[in-house]
């Protein structure tokens, strides 16, 4: 473990990415503490600000202040990626877990569900699904965990897989131990890593999903920001004030490849192979 974290900080892009990452979420936690504005405020006399010691950021085409909406848009896109990222785990790691340790007719039912569900353009089908059952937060939280929790459930089969065989377990077997406490208290919790791994990757695309969504109309919808449909508003100004397409596009821009730096490190750290 010690050897892990050394390999974890040894790159000077990862600590730099975990700064970022703790700047964002910080602000998002005590966005009303730290945003110098209402989000939602509009000001009909400083349409199109340009940035001041009075808005950093400048006043988007409502006069509202475009720092406190990143502020707040980050809250709105790092709660949907984390807590959809939390339910896609949790169903992939429970059907992959079956898959892998009971093996038979479940792991085959199971793994033709993966490809059934790998095989689906899934933008359209979220696209159809939230013009169905709206784009309320909780319906685009639930819609992007339900659809992206095959990569983490094939990660875990092939972990299972690859321990259920191992001694200790044929020794608990023995012992009598009930076959879902040897699953879930001793041969799952070795595949935490690999989990941890694919849960920060996922973070990554979910926020990129989200922001797509927004973008398109089809996520949360305005006036509540988030970086997506604050680029969505901007793209009617572009040539007048392009900087209000900048903030959101380089807010998105950091926070993906923030959290994608961390899990190629995470990953690379915990390679038994380096």
């Amino acid at each position: 473990m010690a050897r892990a974290w050394r390999s974890f900080w040894r790159r000077p892009a990862t600590l730099v990415s975990v700064v970022i990452l703790g700047i964002m979420v910080f602000a998002a936690i005590f966005a009303p503490w730290i945003a110098p504005y209402d989000p939602t405020q509009i000001d009909m006399f400083s349409m199109l600000g340009a940035p001041s010691s009075a808005h950093w950021f400048g006043t988007d085409e409502n006069g509202r202040d475009i720092l406190s909406r990143i502020i707040y848009g980050g809250r709105v896109s790092l709660s949907v990626g984390l807590t959809s990222v939390a339910a896609a785990v949790l169903i992939g790691t429970v059907l992959g877990a079956l898959a892998g340790f009971l093996g038979g007719w479940v792991d085959s039912v199971i793994s033709r569900l993966i490809d059934g569900m790998l095989s689906i353009p899934m933008f359209f089908f979220l696209l159809t699904t939230l013009a169905l059952f709206g784009s309320s937060l909780p319906v685009l939280i639930l819609v992007i965990g339900i659809t992206t929790w095959m990569p983490v459930a094939r990660i875990v089969r092939g972990e299972i897989t690859a321990n259920r065989e191992l001694q200790y377990v044929e020794a608990a077997a023995a012992l009598g131990v009930p076959r879902m406490v040897i699953l879930f208290r001793h041969v799952l919790p070795q595949s935490t890593p690999s989990i941890i791994v694919a849960a920060t990757l996922g973070i990554a695309e979910a926020v990129m999903v989200e922001s797509a969504l927004s973008y398109l109309g089809f996520g949360v919808r305005p006036p509540t920001p988030t970086w997506g449909n604050m680029l969505a508003e901007a793209r009617g100004y572009i040539f007048q004030t392009p900087m209000m397409t900048i903030y959101p596009g380089a807010m998105i821009f950091l926070c993906v490849l923030a959290f994608n730096t961390v899990g190629d490190a995470m990953r690379d750290a915990t390679d038994p192979r380096k």
